[in-house]
């Protein structure tokens, strides 16, 4: 049996990947860049686009089972691909916001529910794995602590329980490789709700040099945003935010449910990427 891990550039998809070998599971990698994936030696990549169906025969040749990134363009049409290829099971990377009680509000929740009622009236087998804030997020303050020392914020007291890929990943991997896990959702985060200003402390624990938040205007946060999402799910992230301002972060225990042993603290994912903040 061979599984599809598609979002080969992503960092859950690698760890997936990184999962699946050490298991001894024969892996194909897709994505729309496979090529820049740094993918381990070995691994076969496949480019696969949801809007491009030219793509979908070659990465599922021979697949039946598939690690899925949420994407309700074109899904339907992957999705029927599939099921005539003779997948069998996809696990699907979703969010904790299709769990809300009204996701489609928000692009974010609505983007992720579409996905996931795609899937789940696909008639194929399926695993939904729904993280909230993943902790890789906080790799976008690199540039600035490297080369000032600073995070620039306008929520600093805004919560998250941020959870590490290698979490997500085990999940995904329980779901692919245990029939057990069929038709079950499993809401992840990490152990704990933490601020901004307390991940950052963290982050500065783990490279052992001061780092300090540098305020900014909500409108310049939301523009920066906006830069590397879009408007509307930037707006959806920043409501978020403003949510969270001060309120503790929902903590899930969904990596004990799926794994059996608990989730990784964020300190401990700071250590593990300290050399992305040096």
């Amino acid at each position: 049996m061979t599984i599809l891990v598609t979002g080969a550039r992503g960092r859950v998809s690698a760890a997936v990947l990184r999962d699946l070998l050490e298991r001894g599971e024969s892996v194909r990698a897709a994505g729309r860049k496979p090529e820049e994936a740094g993918l381990p030696g070995g691994v076969p990549a496949v480019r696969l686009g949801f809007s491009e169906p030219g793509t979908f025969e070659a990465a599922l040749d021979g697949i039946r089972k598939v690690f899925l990134y949420a994407e309700p363009a074109g899904i339907g049409a992957f999705l029927d691909a599939a099921r005539t290829a003779g997948v069998e099971h996809i696990v699907l990377l979703s969010s904790q916001s299709a769990g809300e009680r009204h996701p489609e509000q928000n692009a974010i929740g609505a983007f992720h529910v579409a996905a996931e009622r795609a899937l789940t009236a696909s008639g194929m087998g399926w695993t939904i794995v729904r993280p909230g804030a993943l902790a890789t997020n906080t790799l976008q303050w690199a540039p600035s602590i490297r080369a000032e020392g600073v995070v620039l914020s306008a929520f600093p007291d805004t919560h998250n329980s941020p959870v590490h890929e290698r979490d997500i990943a085990a999940v995904v991997v329980q779901a692919l490789l245990d029939d057990r896990h069929g038709k079950a959702t499993y809401h992840v985060t990490g152990p704990e709700s933490l601020s901004e200003e307390r991940m950052v402390g963290l982050v500065a624990q783990a490279i052992d040099r001061p780092v300090r938040i540098k305020p900014i205007g909500r409108e310049e946060e939301l523009a920066r945003t906006a830069q590397f999402t879009g408007a509307d799910i930037a707006q959806a992230l920043i409501d978020y935010r403003i949510a969270g301002d001060g309120v503790p972060a929902e903590v899930h225990d969904g990596v004990r449910e799926a794994t059996g042993w608990p989730a990784v603290p964020f300190a401990q994912w700071a250590r593990d990427h300290a050399a992305d903040f040096q």
